[in-house]
């Protein structure tokens, strides 16, 4: 469902938007299409793989760039720029391993300000009545993204909030939550 509903944002749920929004959108929903199918196709061990952080990284970076772009027109510039060495920092911190705490600390900035962008800027757009009311739902599917992001860190680094058997078990229904308030939220905005 997660995958059916990411494709159908691609196909059909992004219409009427500028360039950069449509393009960061469908990179956004393309991936977690993917990232479904991959869930799929290989199972939970996926989840194992060091290239999941770096793709895992593709999805808020371009949602939250789109969101950026679509309503605070004086931040285009200066968050594509975050969004572009944000996404290299990664790459490059992921493709070539640094010892010590670097690659967890920028991680933490760049999914930490991207996850805030996608939970809030929706939130407050919908609050303050600039979009309409329905449009909170993308800062409910940021709060869920980020929730999932943080149990699979926390279970990374040693830590589990919950048992991996749970969580690996529960992720695939939070996907589908997350994906389902994105795309409502989208369609109602």
């Amino acid at each position: 469902m997660t995958g059916l509903l990411a494709a159908y944002q691609v196909a059909i749920g992004i219409n009427g938007l500028g360039e950069i929004p449509i393009i960061s959108y469908t990179i956004a929903f393309g991936v977690l299409l993917v990232a479904a199918l991959l869930l799929i196709i290989l199972g939970m061990e996926v989840l194992e793989s060091p290239l999941v952080v770096i793709v895992s990284t593709i999805i808020p970076l371009s949602l939250s760039l789109g969101l950026v772009w679509q309503h605070l027109p004086s931040w285009r510039s200066a968050y594509l720029g975050f969004s572009i060495l944000g996404f290299l920092s990664i790459l490059l911190t992921r493709l070539q391993p640094i010892k010590g705490r670097l690659p967890t600390i920028l991680l933490a900035i760049v999914h930490g300000v991207a996850g805030m962008v996608i939970f809030l800027l929706p939130s407050v757009l919908a609050s303050l009545g600039v979009t309409r009311p329905g449009f909170a739902l993308v800062g409910l599917g940021g709060a869920l993204i980020g929730l999932g992001g943080l149990l699979l860190s926390f279970l990374k680094a040693g830590k589990p909030i919950l048992p991996k058997e749970t969580l690996l078990h529960i992720l695939p229904s939070l996907l589908f939550l997350m994906t389902l308030a994105f795309v409502a939220g989208f369609r109602l905005a």
